[in-house]
């Protein structure tokens, strides 16, 4: 979709594709998703690179060979890291460009035969059961104890397990007060840093591996399978660019601030516009002509993270203040409440369903009142706006809701159950 315009006298969107077409609807569903706006790095030269290159969003659809090539990967965040632990398998030479070092965890995936499929199918009522009662939607959810009501020694053999265990445990499964305690995240970010330098034999490499501006958990946590591991094979290099910039792109490779390099394939794993970028990237106006990245442009202001006020009939499904989490769990709720609300509105003949101003000030002020304390609101990430590869995009905001899944859907249902009073209805 390239461009959606509100037409009031009609009380319908005009939908303009990418190919040209027009359609109209009555209602407007934005399913976008919150990283789905790759961006490439603001470098001088990208476009002169005459080997392979690609974003990692943006991968060919014909397989990639990396055996015998020189290689580099940009970016060492939560694709990057999946990235460079596969490459690294094969290609002759890798070179990882890090800016910024990030908190992993083991993933601990391994081959899961028919039995063991069947078994975990059998479990998937309980599993999504437990997924409706806890904090993110996930099977982990925050445990009751802090961290230091417990002996040093008792803490060690939980972190110990949580690191051992499959899955999110490690961050989603923590002592409860790992990301609102200085002193408890720094307790937490030792012990993964201590894991890091047991992984990786060369002590100087481990120290560019541990992050420095920021706390274990306070940025998404990549999950990996024997990443730290790929730095002690001799066909992998990790360049720091804070110590050593990347100046240019050249024909033949990359340049920095003290050597050039060659390479077969260039591969970016720099990330995303994430939360607000895919909305962006549309000519999205509402009344009057109000462009939604101007209405946004100090930060989004919506209704559930679900309504805008000025944008008539426009419903966004994980949209900006929504309760991300475990994102397939999330959506189902999201989808349901939109198909609830439409449904209201066809039985009850109603041709313009908005937000009420007084609706969405309410909300956004409740979103940023849950993520007063968190640790995480004071990282420079994506989570809260800033991304240095996007004009404009270095003030940070609060673009996603810090309450529990449970709370949100208790006041998505509250206000359905009245009858969506609570909204401007016509």
């Amino acid at each position: 979709m390239a461009a959606a315009h509100w037409q009031e006298a009609a009380r319908r969107w005009d939908v303009t594709l990418e190919d040209g077409s027009h359609h109209s609807a009555r209602f407007l569903i934005t399913a976008v998703g919150p990283l789905s706006a790759p961006t490439m790095p603001r470098i001088e030269g990208v476009e002169t690179f005459q080997g392979q290159s690609c974003h990692t969003a943006r991968w060919p659809h014909e397989p990639v060979s990396f055996a015998g090539k020189r290689v580099a990967v940009i970016g060492t965040g939560a694709t990057g890291v999946q990235t460079i632990q596969e490459v690294a398998k094969t290609a002759g030479h890798l070179t990882v460009f890090q800016r910024t070092p990030n908190w992993c965890a083991p993933l601990h995936n391994s081959t899961i035969d028919a039995a063991a499929m069947a078994q975990i199918k059998a479990g998937y009522p309980e599993m999504f059961r437990r997924c409706q009662e806890t904090f993110a939607c996930f099977l982990h959810t925050p445990d009751p104890r802090g961290t230091f009501e417990v002996t040093p020694e008792e803490r060690e053999a939980f972190w110990e397990r949580l690191y051992a265990e499959r899955g999110f445990g490690i961050w989603q499964g923590n002592f409860r007060d790992i990301l609102t305690d200085r002193a408890a995240n720094a307790a937490i970010s030792d012990f993964v840093a201590r894991k890091i330098r047991q992984r990786v034999k060369d002590p100087k490499v481990a120290d560019k591996l541990i992050p420095k501006n920021h706390g274990f958990g306070t940025r998404r946590v990549p999950l990996e399978t024997r990443y730290y591991e790929v730095y002690n094979q001799p066909n992998v290099v990790l360049v720091d660019i804070n110590e050593t910039p990347i100046e240019r792109i050249t024909p033949t490779g990359i340049k920095t601030s003290d050597a050039e390099y060659d390479f077969d394939i260039i591969i970016y794993a720099t990330g995303f516009d994430a939360i607000t970028g895919s909305f962006d990237r549309i000519d999205i106006r509402g009344v009057d002509g109000l462009r939604l990245k101007d209405k946004w442009a100090d930060g989004p202001q919506t209704y559930l993270g679900v309504l805008v006020t000025g944008f008539p009939n426009m419903m966004m499904l994980m949209g900006p203040h929504t309760a991300l989490g475990n994102i397939p769990r999330s959506i189902e709720y999201n989808v349901e409440w939109v198909t609830r609300l439409l449904r209201h509105a066809r039985e009850h003949g109603l041709t313009r369903v908005e937000a009420t101003d007084a609706g969405v000030t309410s909300w956004t002020d409740h979103v940023k009142s849950c993520g007063v304390g968190l640790l995480s609101n004071e990282v420079n990430s994506w989570m809260t706006g800033i991304n240095s590869n996007v004009a404009g995009k270095q003030t940070r905001i609060i673009a996603r809701y810090s309450g529990s899944a449970p709370a949100y859907r208790e006041r998505c249902d509250e206000v359905a159950a009245k009858g969506y009073q609570e909204l401007a209805l016509a």
